[in-house]
């Protein structure tokens, strides 16, 4: 497995964790970020994509796929823009901002992990 290749394995463990937190245990996760808890569906819908991106991370960390690597450096690092959007906006508690800098950081070590591309 390349050094690319681990960041996104590592970050598709995450995601799979983060994922099975929203399927069965939500509310907790919920309480931690101080946002209201829920008996609906929804959250353990985004916990079911959650589980979806992380097999795309992790089955793609096995084929080695460093197109897809690159491509989710772009995602990732506008995760903390989103959120900090959220929170200037008051839509969130400034908690959630712990969540876009693991999506910063995991994509500045992917990209730094990148092999350089041709010209």
């Amino acid at each position: 497995m390349s050094k690319a290749a681990k960041t996104i394995f590592y970050f598709g463990i995450y995601l799979a964790g983060l994922g099975l937190t929203l399927l069965i245990v939500p509310n907790m996760l919920l309480n931690v970020f101080k946002v209201p808890t829920t008996s609906e569906v929804w959250i353990r819908v985004v916990g079911m994509l959650v589980l979806f991106l992380a097999y795309y991370y992790l089955q793609s960390a096995k084929s080695d796929l460093i197109t897809f690597f690159r491509m989710t450096v772009v995602s990732r690092l506008t995760v903390i823009l989103f959120f900090g959007a959220f929170v200037l906006l008051k839509m969130a508690s400034p908690n959630i901002i712990l969540f876009g800098i693991v999506d910063l950081l995991g994509a500045l070590w992917t990209r730094q992990s990148l092999p350089k591309r041709k010209k």
